[in-house]
């Protein structure tokens, strides 16, 4: 039986993580997941209840758990969560069983992403927007260390869909 190929998408919230994802998978024939509808799904709740019923420790127990049960009968593009590969050994462990592709945006892109849905994302819900740029700076840097173990790094705003297939093919993993 052939091994079935994973590519993870990660980046910062608001980077393009699942549009890139449908876009990639479509676009090679493989299968599309998004980590956050599968924790949705299986927790019964949305992210934003998970977080306000029973905090982030719990959402990030959670989404390690469904992240190392997905599984799949076919080649699948699953994008994560911004926080997914920051958090107990998620980096490592997508590193071991897939490809990893890091959406890289600056603190500008992100914030002028992310004014327009603040709303629906629990860690910035109660920020101000004046407040935002900052959070986003900072919250950037401290989880660039794990973004930058990725395998390929790529420059999120207008993604090169045929360079970004032409670097997985070229990947030694792959």
């Amino acid at each position: 039986m052939t091994k079935k190929r994973i590519i993870y998408i990660i980046g910062f919230m608001g980077s393009g993580k699942s549009t890139a994802g449908k876009k990639l998978a479509a676009s090679m024939g493989w299968k599309f997941t998004d980590l956050d509808r599968k924790i949705e799904e299986t927790e019964g709740k949305t992210i934003p209840q998970i977080f306000a019923t029973e905090g982030e420790e719990k959402f990030r127990e959670a989404e390690a758990r469904v992240l190392r049960n997905l599984e799949s009968s076919t080649d699948t593009v699953i994008s994560t969560g911004g926080g997914a590969p920051c958090h107990g050994d998620n980096m490592d462990f997508m590193l071991r069983t897939g490809l990893t592709i890091y959406l890289k945006l600056t603190p500008d892109q992100l914030t002028t992403r992310l004014l327009e849905s603040s709303g629906e994302r629990p860690l910035i819900k109660n920020i101000d927007d004046k407040k935002l740029p900052g959070f986003i700076k900072e919250k950037l840097a401290q989880r660039e260390k794990w973004y930058n173990k990725a395998n390929i790094i790529m420059e999120g705003i207008n993604l090169d869909m045929n360079l970004l297939r032409s670097l997985i093919r070229s990947a030694s993993t792959f």
